[in-house]
């Protein structure tokens, strides 16, 4: 184990207990603080920025990712909006959920607690260092966070600027650090850093996750890839269907919660389907689509195996058209990875069906899988979404941080 480890583990869990004892109105003023310290230091960040943005090309990063790793002006402002809004929240720390009596006179309470430490891997997107530090701050976690090697200058900078607002607070800069090591030995220590880290959450690429979950010994929280459908139904709103499609698809497609497959029921393949591609060739979608659909589409490619499995993080779309819900169903249930899945339909019968018997952290019926976001659920921001069903599901904010314990009032019972 090397020493930056063992450092970074010793010192945040020094510190932790401290941090699991604040206020909330010390918790929310140093918030606030970290906010207003964002704002001033604009020019500083977009300048480490662009030096990850330049050195994009030595690593082979694809346009559609090089937009996750851009900030702007913009962007650093919706990152110290994130922060103010994780400080307006309610604090679930102390919080007793429920309290009963026993027939021995104990009186029984669960009480929320921080978990402790926290470490949080991901990769590209510079906002998580802001989301991921701002709710384990809230819910008294100290976090130690690891970023990939493609925005080492923007996270540097971001976790400079967040500890220089922690020591402006008079607490401890500890409750944030960062691992200045992006070698894979060092992660791969990270993974098993069981003596300092209470869970380890992944955020970023299947490969990352998958890695984190064959390597790590630390408790993990899976944050999922998005290899997300819709599925439109014989009895959809066509004009609707294609708003929501292309939504999904073009508006931002390098994230986790844009749909890689769209489902078409057979009964309105030749009305929905000439108007989804009049878009998509607008929105410069490239399709691979089964053996029915493709004739609709000119410039499309017969979809392969691979297609229905794939996370394509890009305008690609594949389309498949199905005979019935069963089928569409079967097959979300197959390929996907449990992220979000959307149907688009007045049937209230199937939109149930749909509802009950769909596997996802999210389920839609006539809206964009886009909203699968911790800011859009009120959470304001989060820690990633997750797609496992232990302990949290879906876009994981405040609560998902935390753990509980049993507190017990007696008055001097033994147990006979």
């Amino acid at each position: 184990m090397s020493n930056l480890m063992t450092n970074l583990g010793q010192a945040a869990q020094k510190v932790s207990r401290q941090l699991g004892n604040l206020s909330t109105p010390e918790k929310n003023t140093a918030l606030l603080k970290m906010a207003e310290f964002l704002r001033n230091n604009v020019p500083r960040i977009l300048a480490a920025n662009q030096k990850d943005l330049e050195k994009a090309p030595e690593y082979g990063i694809r346009p559609t990712m090089i937009d996750r790793l851009k900030l702007t002006a913009e962007r650093i402002e919706d990152m110290a909006i994130g922060i103010e809004q994780v400080a307006a929240l309610t604090d679930p720390i102390g919080e007793v959920e429920k309290m009963w009596q026993t027939p021995e006179g104990l009186t029984i309470g669960q009480k929320r607690v921080a978990l402790g430490v926290i470490g949080i891997i991901f990769e590209s997107r510079p906002n998580v260092t802001t989301d991921a530090a701002s709710l384990c701050f809230k819910t008294g976690n100290c976090v130690i966070l690891r970023g990939g090697k493609e925005a080492f200058y923007s996270n540097q900078t971001l976790v400079d600027i967040l500890q220089e607002t922690l020591l402006a607070c008079d607490l401890p800069k500890e409750a944030i650090q960062f691992v200045s090591d992006t070698s894979h030995e060092v992660a791969n220590q990270m993974m098993q850093l069981t003596d300092y880290l209470d869970v380890l959450i992944p955020r970023g690429s299947d490969r990352l996750i998958q890695r984190v979950k064959q390597t790590a010994t630390v408790p993990v929280i899976e944050t999922g890839t998005g290899n997300n459908h819709v599925y439109v139904d014989h009895a959809a709103d066509l004009e609707m269907a294609v708003q929501i499609v292309i939504n999904a698809k073009a508006q931002r497609p390098s994230v986790c919660n844009a749909i890689e497959t769209i489902l078409v029921h057979t009964e309105v393949a030749d009305d929905f389907l000439p108007l989804l591609a009049v878009e998509l060739k607008k929105n410069a979608v490239e399709v691979h689509a089964d053996e029915t659909a493709i004739q609709y589409f000119s410039d499309g490619q017969l979809a392969t195996e691979a297609d229905w499995q794939t996370e394509f993080l890009d305008y690609i779309l594949a389309i498949r058209v199905v005979s019935s819900l069963d089928e569409a169903i079967n097959h979300i249930n197959h390929y996907n990875t449990k992220h979000s899945e959307a149907i688009v339909t007045d049937s209230y019968q199937a939109s149930q069906r749909f509802l009950n018997e769909v596997d996802a952290a999210a389920v839609y019926v006539n809206a964009s899988t886009r909203f699968t976001d911790g800011f859009m659920f009120g959470f304001g921001a989060e820690i990633g979404i997750s797609t496992q069903k232990l302990h949290a599901r879906g876009p994981m904010g405040l609560l998902a941080l935390t753990s509980s314990k049993y507190i017990i009032y007696g008055n001097g019972q033994i147990r006979e």
